[in-house]
């Protein structure tokens, strides 16, 4: 082992392993997208079965999985205290896996292969929420995880390569679908070919889940159950064995200052940290990547030029996120997050503008790009940064729990709203979310806290002060 620092390979290969919940995390949510049109057909949902709900029954076939997310998120700080973050994303990559097998074969055990019965749509959304209980908790525990393994002065490059893998498995998933529809009849999709689009997801999860066994519990789990020598153990190989004792000091001195109570460190560090996840989701983000395709067509781009132009985003989106995970560490949270909201009003705004003056055409998806991007460099990374490592040791489990039940429930809200407001006013909703975006700046300017460079236990003494 190195005196002086730690094993650069063994922290990036741990990082890796974890980000492959973030993956999963992007796979998942999105390989519904190529099965949608299928699911109607296979499940007859149209009027002559279901009347006037069949589209409501549709709509809640797409989106079950996003009943799971909130419910995996809001206890993911119960499963991080009680058996750890390690074990914790191995039950992850166990709904992952049950989702996966179990959508891509609904009638398993109890029904016929094809049966469209409503028992075996059930079934299906069962298996979908699964999945989704799988999301949820990748999503609070992969950078909590990441955050509580990495060195200060790397942690923010090393939890924005979680959202890097999100976006990354979502791009994935995409090209995945394309290649197993590709040349084939919408009647073998609508048989065969979306149970491969779910299958497809074992593969990812199954690697995830073996991978897992060979990563250590990060050091601050180890500490605050008692197991310091092997908490001092992993301190060494990351940061060496001059520097471990040292964190570990703090780790425990941090530990036994206050009693594991969510607010035992007041509101004001729970409500920043609920507000980052509420401003990450108002600006309006998930909207242009849920409905990419349909605010193209309905800028007046044809099918065609607007998937081609939904994978350019898709590739602007990997693009920007490298960028913040080569600056954040140099210039800091607070800094790329106000760039970053000024960016997404100035993008919003003015496609607010060409709607209302009915200018469609390359300025509108420029200035999209300009508002992905903007997103993609600052809030997307950045806001699972400071929720992974604002909130003190003790209460880490459950306020990231709090934080990211409260994003997926605004994820939820700002994608339902969408189609109303935009029949309301396709302007007035692309100001609503340039308004969201200025507020952002706002919040970021006179309440978060700049956390670059500092240990997990020097940010818990700023919230004692």
């Amino acid at each position: 082992m190195n005196t002086h620092s730690g094993s650069k390979i063994y922290i990036f290969g741990i990082t890796l392993v974890a980000t492959l919940g973030g993956l999963l995390f992007g796979y998942d949510t999105a390989v519904i997208s190529g099965a949608v049109d299928s699911l109607k057909t296979v499940f007859h949902l149209n009027e002559a079965t279901f009347g006037n709900m069949a589209t409501f029954y549709h709509g809640a076939t797409v989106s079950s999985a996003l009943i799971g997310c909130i419910i995996g998120s809001a206890i993911s700080g119960i499963f991080a205290e009680k058996i750890g973050r390690k074990n914790s994303l191995l039950f992850a990559a166990v709904m992952f896996l049950l989702s996966a097998l179990g959508a891509s074969y609904p009638e398993f055990f109890f029904f016929q292969k094809g049966d469209g019965s409503v028992p075996v749509l059930i079934a299906f959304n069962i298996y979908r929420v699964i999945g989704g209980i799988g999301v949820g908790l990748a999503s609070a525990i992969s950078p909590m995880y990441i955050a509580e393994i990495a060195p200060a002065d790397i942690r923010g490059k090393l939890v924005s390569w979680n959202q890097f893998a999100i976006i990354f498995g979502m791009l994935i998933v995409y090209f995945v679908n394309y290649f197993i529809t590709k040349g084939e009849p919408q009647q073998w999709i609508d048989a065969e070919g979306w149970r491969y689009m779910f299958a497809s997801n074992a593969v990812p999860a199954a690697l995830f889940g073996i991978l897992l066994f060979f990563v250590p519990e990060t050091p601050r789990h180890l500490a605050l159950v008692g197991q310091e020598d092997k908490a001092l153990f992993v301190l060494g190989k990351i940061n060496g064995s001059l520097k471990a004792s040292e964190i570990l000091q703090e780790i425990k001195d941090s530990a036994h200052e206050k009693v594991e109570k969510v607010l035992a460190y007041g509101w004001k560090v729970l409500i920043i940290g609920i507000l980052l996840s509420i401003f990450q989701q108002a600006v309006g983000i998930n909207v242009v990547l849920y409905y990419a395709p349909t605010i193209f067509k309905g800028l007046g781009f044809g099918n065609d030029a607007a998937m081609y132009q939904t994978v350019i985003m898709g590739f602007i989106n990997i693009i920007f996120t490298l960028v913040a995970i080569f600056t954040v560490d140099k210039f800091g949270r607070k800094p790329l997050l106000m760039i970053g909201s000024v960016g997404m009003a100035i993008g919003m705004f003015a496609i607010g503008l060409l709607a209302y003056s009915h200018i469609i055409g390359v300025s509108t998806l420029i200035f999209i790009v300009i508002y992905s991007a903007s997103f993609m460099m600052s809030w997307g990374p950045i806001t699972w940064v400071l929720i992974s490592e604002i909130f003190p040791n003790t209460i880490r489990g459950k306020a990231i729990a709090i934080a990211v039940a409260a994003q997926w429930i605004s994820n939820f809200i700002v994608s339902a709203t969408f189609p109303s407001l935009e029949a309301f006013s396709i302007t007035f909703t692309y100001v609503l979310y340039g308004v969201m975006s200025v507020l952002s700046a706002l919040f970021v300017w006179k309440m978060v806290p700049e956390t670059k460079g500092k240990t997990l236990e020097n940010i818990t003494k700023l919230w004692r002060k």
